[in-house]
């Protein structure tokens, strides 16, 4: 693999962030099809970063990170429920290494979590959201406590579960991470924050994992828009006049009043909620997906385990349907299968965040996708569209016909 300069991305192992785009020939179809995406200003901004075998192939950005300013090599972003994927890799890190049991009650490391016939509740039914403790609409008296990490564990540890979680997974959207963090918190003795960077920070060698932004790195994040919601109303009440309906019911208790809203302001920047306010680089999330997809190795640092990667990418069923979105569940070990291109897959798996951005690893041909953005959807509906599936696509049908690469830096000042 060569180069077209020597002061381009520097991979393998330190904390420096690239001032210049990286371009694999062999996936200039991909960015061209990235670029598409960021003509206009109202198209906001991204980034795209793929790695095959354990290696960059594409880092690349373009657009707007806020109406004044352009998306640079460091611009990061709020990316919803990505999050998830980042902290279920953290929990296979600590199972992999016997400090937390995937088969272990909750409880063992988690006492107060076993009060309202919880004391069965496994690690594993956790990261298969088949804990039943998805609602947040009522848990606490104050919204404001909603943010709080301690305040809101506590509040699920008292919960009794939904009984529905015997029948079918629920998906936690805004508690998930809440329960990792809590359980690696017990498990370790250590803060959460300490443990991602013990977990994930330095095995990468890559520190854009952020579960709450300190003040001197807000500068670097990407202002998200527009309403979370379909036509301009948003999905935290959008759904309140079919609360009634059984499914529509556990959707609704999983997302609590002017949630939406709130996401998109400063507030979730002082929280640790790694269920849905995680903010990354694109270039963090293809790395760590990088790693899976190539038996645990990136460069020259190791994630994980081979035998770990192969047991994630097994994806088995976990039940018929998910009562609270409605569809077929796709989740395994706190991961879900992946939309590639048009269809959902078991060739590939990873995390969606609502909105549009998230990351893929797809085993089989060694390849990883992170993609950011402070586009969320589209103006008729931006809870999500197609453009990571589709950039997916077209970066596997790349791999798969890759050969011998050259990699070309362009300079920043294209990106705009």
């Amino acid at each position: 693999m060569s180069a077209a300069s020597t002061d381009g991305p520097v991979f393998g192992g330190d904390l420096r962030r690239p001032a210049h785009m990286l371009i694999d020939d062999r996936f200039t179809t991909v960015a061209t099809k990235f670029f598409s995406m960021f003509r206009r200003r109202s198209q906001g901004g991204g980034a795209l970063a793929v790695y095959l075998h354990g290696e960059p192939v594409l880092d690349i950005w373009s657009g707007w990170a806020d109406t004044d300013r352009p998306w640079r090599s460091d611009t990061m972003a709020l990316s919803y429920s990505t999050g998830k994927g980042v902290a279920a890799t953290i929990a296979n890190r600590l199972i992999e290494r016997g400090v937390v049991e995937l088969d272990a009650p909750v409880a063992t490391y988690w006492p107060e979590f076993a009060a309202n016939g919880k004391g069965d509740i496994t690690v594993h039914e956790v990261l298969n959201h088949r804990a039943g403790l998805q609602r947040t609409r009522g848990l606490l008296g104050d919204p404001d406590d909603l943010l709080d990490h301690d305040r809101v564990a506590a509040a699920m540890a008292a919960s009794a579960p939904d009984p529905m979680r015997l029948r079918a997974s629920g998906y936690h959207g805004l508690t998930f991470g809440t329960l990792v963090a809590e359980i690696a918190q017990r498990a370790t003795g250590r803060d959460f924050l300490d443990v991602v960077r013990t977990e994930l920070t330095e095995p990468l060698g890559d520190d854009d994992f952020w579960f709450g932004v300190p003040h001197d790195q807000r500068h670097r994040i990407a202002r998200l828009g527009p309403r979370l919601g379909i036509a301009g109303v948003p999905f935290d009440v959008l759904i309140a006049p079919f609360a009634a309906l059984g499914p529509v019911r556990s959707a609704r208790g999983a997302v609590y009043n002017g949630w939406a809203d709130m996401s998109l302001g400063m507030r979730p920047y002082d929280a640790m909620m790694p269920g849905w306010n995680g903010t990354f680089t694109a270039r963090a999330l293809g790395r760590m997906y990088g790693a899976i997809a190539n038996d645990g190795l990136v460069g020259h640092r190791r994630l994980l385990r081979p035998e770990t990667t192969r047991l994630i990418a097994r994806m088995p069923a976990n039940s018929q349907y998910d009562y609270v979105l409605g569809a077929a569940p796709q989740f395994a070990r706190g991961y879900h299968r992946a939309i590639v291109g048009p269809s959902l897959t078991r060739r590939a798996f990873g995390h969606f965040g609502i909105g549009g951005s998230g990351g893929i690893a797809i085993p089989g041909v060694g390849l990883s996708v992170g993609f950011v953005t402070n586009r969320l959807g589209t103006m008729a509906m931006s809870l999500g569209d197609a453009r990571l599936p589709m950039l997916a696509a077209a970066a596997e049908q790349a791999a798969r016909g890759a050969g011998d690469a050259v990699v070309h830096d362009i300079a920043e000042q294209v990106a705009g």
